[in-house]
């Protein structure tokens, strides 16, 4: 029998970037539409309404119009793509993308799918945000990334967004 060969050593990993809190979204929500079965899953969206943005580095409104494209995979995890736009107190306008995943055990996600009232501790729901501007006032926007944590309810969403740094 041949001898095992030893583990390579695991290189030292520096501490990982802060996260910074940078405002909670609150976004108001339409019906789901599903598109139907397709080759990679169940392809819906959902409407973005209007909305609210508070922070301590971004507060606006949210511009009706935006979409929350999802793709439900037969392994129940639900990939999220949502594009809206963010009007600054300023008046400046903010171009998001969130990409990110939602899941949790089959229970947990039935009671989400029922609108039903679920902790955001009980399931996975996070998303990677980058952002656009042409507004002066926020060019560092589109050198920002953030870490948004996010929780399902009946009619809305809530996403806590951190600047990772």
């Amino acid at each position: 029998m041949k001898p095992v060969p030893a583990l390579p050593e695991l290189p030292d990993f520096p501490a990982a970037p802060p996260l910074l809190p940078m405002a909670r979204i609150c976004c108001e929500v339409g019906a789901l539409v599903s598109l139907g079965p397709a080759p990679r899953g169940e392809r819906r969206y959902v409407p973005l309404g209007g909305g609210t943005v508070v922070g301590p580095e971004l507060n606006g409104t949210l511009v009706e119009g935006g979409v929350d494209w999802q793709l439900l995979r037969s392994d129940g995890v639900l990939e999220i793509a949502a594009h809206y736009v963010i009007r600054t107190d300023d008046g400046a306008l903010v171009e998001v993308q969130s990409d990110g995943l939602r899941h949790g055990p089959p229970e947990v996600m039935a009671r989400l799918a029922r609108g039903e009232a679920v902790p955001r501790e009980a399931y996975f729901f996070r998303t990677l945000v980058r952002f656009t501007t042409g507004a002066p006032a926020w060019q560092h926007l589109n050198r920002t990334m953030a870490l948004a944590c996010g929780q399902r309810e009946a009619q809305r969403v809530l996403l806590d967004l951190y600047r990772i740094t």
